[in-house]
């Protein structure tokens, strides 16, 4: 499927430059990328990665224009077809634990034992 991939330009062209976005590509930024003046080869590139999974389309609620947007699986395959390392998402790392070597627990002194008092006769 990724031999299908690279041989398609308009699939690659749209693969790169969903990569080096980092918020996204609209409808019609994606159209001038691929740069053919066609709304349906533009759809026809979004069917295509949006059903390989490797596209996800996000809707602003507020106005702004929707954006397509590449998944982790479309990040890997753009890393492996452009031989490129695509720029990471950022994301939040827990808290590394200290380093610090533990302390060996020393055992506790052996309690001497109350001696019997001999007897007396």
């Amino acid at each position: 499927m990724m031999d299908r991939i690279s041989e398609s330009e308009h699939l690659m062209a749209a693969l790169k430059a969903l990569a080096k976005s980092k918020d996204g590509l609209s409808n019609s930024e994606l159209d001038d990328v691929l740069s053919d003046n066609s709304n349906w080869m533009t759809l026809w590139v979004i069917r295509q990665l949006t059903s390989l999974g490797f596209v996800d389309y996000k809707v602003d609620f507020f106005g702004g224009p929707a954006r397509y947007k590449l998944t982790d699986l479309g990040t890997d395959v753009s890393q492996k077809l452009t031989a490129q390392a695509v720029p990471p998402k950022p994301t939040t790392q827990p808290a590394q634990p200290s380093q610090a070597a533990p302390k060996a627990a020393t055992p506790p002194p052996p309690a001497s034992q109350p001696q019997a008092k001999p007897a007396q006769p």
